[in-house]
């Protein structure tokens, strides 16, 4: 690459990072076409990964985690009860309040799915990338996770 004279390129920071961000952005796109992922909303998406992190919850706990009201979370939790992916039980210290929870079906599911995007990316590097080139990516994926971990500049 020819070198440029001052001020006509951006500053590297500006265009590494909207280089990450593209690259990401297909890269995201890439493992959810080889995850089997079903067509959910982002707040589906966003209730599922909650319930699996945190486990059981009220769809008022959920609506404030999510910034919703407790109406909306209902709105979004109502088809994945209808698709058979979230569950409502009595909650044992309030039997008047109910928890929201994965079923074993979801839990399947997402393992799967997350099983098929690792060995399809595992594949990929394998086939694309020489043994040099993967410890290289391995480097910089180390220091993307150094930017990641950073809480000061969230």
């Amino acid at each position: 690459m020819a070198e440029s004279s001052p001020g006509t390129c951006p500053p590297l920071p500006s265009t590494l990072a909207e280089e990450l961000r593209a690259t990401f952005r297909h890269l995201k796109r890439k493992l959810l076409q080889h995850g089997g992922r079903r067509n959910f909303t982002l707040s589906q998406i966003a209730v599922i990964h909650r319930l699996e992190k945190d486990g059981p919850a009220t769809v008022s706990s959920l609506a404030r985690a999510e910034g919703m009201r407790p109406q909306s979370m209902s709105a979004v939790i109502a088809p994945l009860q209808e698709k058979g992916l979230v569950a409502a039980t009595a909650d044992p210290a309030d039997g008047r309040k109910m928890l929201m929870s994965l079923t074993r079906a979801c839990r399947k599911s997402i393992a799967e799915e997350r099983a098929a995007r690792q060995d399809w990316l595992a594949r990929t590097i394998e086939q694309k990338l020489s043994p040099q080139e993967q410890k290289k990516v391995l480097s910089a994926v180390r220091l993307l996770a150094r930017i990641a971990e950073d809480s000061s500049n969230s």
